[in-house]
């Protein structure tokens, strides 16, 4: 077995081992979840998100780092979760938290160990094609191009951030860039977690339907312009 499959059969693992972990963290919140709807429920179910203490939030942290740093899950129910457990304004900045040491971690990695890092976790047709952008060559708007691509709802993200790396931009700025920009996509999924814990379904399902139609009506008035349809196209 090579290296790069047993990067891919570490991996694997990983999603396992991650996925058995917050199912059995949902059983065992389940029971106190029926009942959300009511005040004794979202009280019950706070209570046993407090009384795990520390352990919760180690373990949802660790969690999260995880994602990110292998890439083996969507970011998006880490998120909600997060809200669940500590608020729409409480979740955001632990996720914050999160991606800000997960993003110096891969930043300085990838810059150190180069493009091949990258073909470990994503497909080389996939970074080749996003390395060839022009707009990423382009250094006077590569700042600019970067903050669009964090701050459009749906982006690769993930992949985004492997990328900066490899990029003619300074460490803080891409750091502080890739962090703080996507705030809008964070605070939507905690918001919707903080509303479910609450029993406000309703309100999070409007919550993600108006998420939907922005993002869709950003995606389009992007595109409106030729010189940004190749950000467009870096997202497909």
């Amino acid at each position: 077995m090579n290296k790069k499959e047993q990067i891919k059969l570490f991996r694997s693992l990983v999603a396992i081992i991650i996925i058995l972990i917050l199912t059995i963290f949902l059983w065992k919140l389940a029971p106190f979840m029926k009942n959300l709807s009511t005040t004794e429920g979202q009280i019950a179910f706070k209570n046993k998100i407090s009384d795990m203490g520390f352990l919760g939030v180690l373990l949802l942290f660790g969690l999260q780092i995880l994602q990110i740093l292998l890439v083996v899950l969507p970011g998006e129910p880490f998120e909600v979760l997060a809200g669940m457990c500590y608020g729409a304004w409480g979740g955001c900045l632990f996720i914050t938290v999160s991606v800000l040491i997960t993003t110096i971690i891969i930043f300085f990695t990838v810059r150190k160990l180069g493009k091949k890092y990258l073909y470990n976790f994503f497909h080389r047709e996939k970074v080749n094609k996003v390395m060839n952008s022009r707009l990423l060559k382009n250094s006077r708007n590569l700042e600019m191009t970067l903050c669009i691509l964090f701050f459009l709802p749906a982006t690769p993200k993930d992949l985004f951030v492997y990328i900066g790396g490899l990029l003619p931009i300074k460490p803080l700025r891409f750091i502080l860039i890739s962090t703080l920009v996507r705030f809008p996509s964070v605070i939507t999924s905690t918001m919707v977690g903080a509303n479910i814990s609450n029993g406000n379904w309703e309100l999070s399902l409007l919550i993600y339907a108006v998420t939907l139609i922005i993002a869709m009506t950003l995606i389009y008035i992007v595109s409106l312009k030729d010189k940004n349809k190749e950000i467009i196209n870096i997202i497909k």
